[in-house]
């Protein structure tokens, strides 16, 4: 069992940075691949970025490469979510999940086995 608190969200200007944390319980923490999504009013879940167990491997959704790093810490059992040059289009709840096949592949929401709660992102324009 992994239980999952994303923190971190905010109010920010297009253009500005923001990091999001998740903080998590269990320590199996380390064998499980970790992504975030994002989820906009109206609109489905979406992927983000993802994080193999060991960190070696990441991915990203075509939308935020190049601005968004996902990053992990093994010994804190955090994963981190690095926004830059963000965009009003970015706008949305962030959540945290964990993968329990470990490798980082998954882009879609039922392919990870545990949730945080969400936080907010908002941008202005």
């Amino acid at each position: 069992q992994v239980q999952l608190v994303e923190s971190g969200g905010g109010l920010v200007q297009a253009g500005d940075s923001l990091t999001l944390s998740c903080a998590a319980s269990g320590r199996t923490f380390s064998s499980y691949a970790m992504a975030w999504f994002r989820q906009a009013p109206g609109k489905e879940r979406e992927f983000v970025a993802s994080v193999s167990w060991s960190g070696g491997n990441t991915f990203y959704a075509d939308s935020v490469k190049g601005r968004f790093t996902i990053s992990r810490d093994n010994a804190k059992n955090k994963v981190y979510l690095q926004m830059n040059s963000l965009k009003p289009e970015d706008t949305a709840v962030y959540y945290c999940a964990a993968d329990s096949y470990g490798l980082g592949y998954g882009r879609a929401p039922h392919e990870y086995d545990y949730w945080g709660q969400g936080t907010q992102v908002t941008v202005s324009s």
